[in-house]
């Protein structure tokens, strides 16, 4: 990937941080590592704020141990090259999730126990935010998720406060594809791995995006509409507080 489309990512974030107040002066940040392309990516895209930009905030990458048994070190490297030290925290999520409780819809449970287990993380290092690697192609795909299995218009805020916890939750990529994610990660030869969860490629998100990648290749720039409809509608509407991840 070209230094041009680095910069072009960097700048739909910036513009994506300025138009919510994403990222401010003297935030801690906690940014959640699930190991996959998205998350790495928006790491390194914030450590580029930090260089090139004014604004001043202290980032902490923080990864959740599934119990998948898998190795961290890749990643733990790959975040001491950028000046930060990896923190993993050990959880039972995947033996809850799969064997405890046996979900049918398993994704739902499992967003929220990572959720949850980020907020205490982040309360326990000072942070205000946690910021999360949901990018344009997530953010549309939650909105169609909703139309055809719960009949409603919802999506996930780039910038959504939660009360309980005294956290904000942050999405700093909404405005990037996963196609340039892809590519970027690819191009930075970014540790990214498969994800280890026995639902993977099995879900109603999965077959929402197949049928969202077929709209794309006969209606070029889709997502991006289907995106700028939902700000251009009426944004205190549609953009909804928890984003469903089924």
């Amino acid at each position: 990937m070209s230094q041009r489309r680095i910069k072009h990512m960097f700048k739909q974030l910036r513009d994506a941080s300025l138009k919510y107040k994403l990222i401010e002066d003297g935030d801690r940040i906690l940014a959640g590592i699930s190991g996959g392309k998205d998350s790495l990516t928006m790491l390194y895209l914030l450590t580029l704020v930090q260089k090139y930009t004014p604004v001043s905030f202290t980032l902490y990458p923080v990864m959740l141990d599934m119990g998948w048994g898998e190795d961290h070190q890749a990643i733990a490297d790959y975040c001491e090259s950028l000046g930060l030290k990896l923190r993993v925290e050990y959880t039972h999520i995947g033996r809850i999730v799969f064997e405890h409780r046996r979900e049918k819809n398993p994704c739902s449970l499992c967003s929220n126990l990572r959720h949850g287990a980020l907020n205490r993380i982040a309360k326990s290092l000072g942070c205000n935010k946690v910021a999360l690697g949901h990018h344009m192609d997530d953010a549309v795909h939650t909105f169609f998720l909703s139309m055809l299995f719960e009949g409603r218009f919802h999506v996930f805020k780039p910038r959504t406060y939660l009360d309980r916890s005294d956290i904000t939750l942050i999405r700093p990529m909404v405005y990037i594809s996963e196609e340039d994610i892809a590519k970027c990660a690819a191009s930075l030869k970014l540790p990214a791995r498969v994800s280890a969860c026995p639902a993977s490629g099995q879900t109603k998100r999965d077959e929402v995006k197949q049928l969202l990648d077929l709209i794309e290749q006969q209606f070029p720039g889709a997502r991006q509409r289907f995106l700028a409809s939902l700000e251009n509608a009426a944004p205190d509407t549609f953009w909804s507080s928890t984003p469903n991840n089924n």
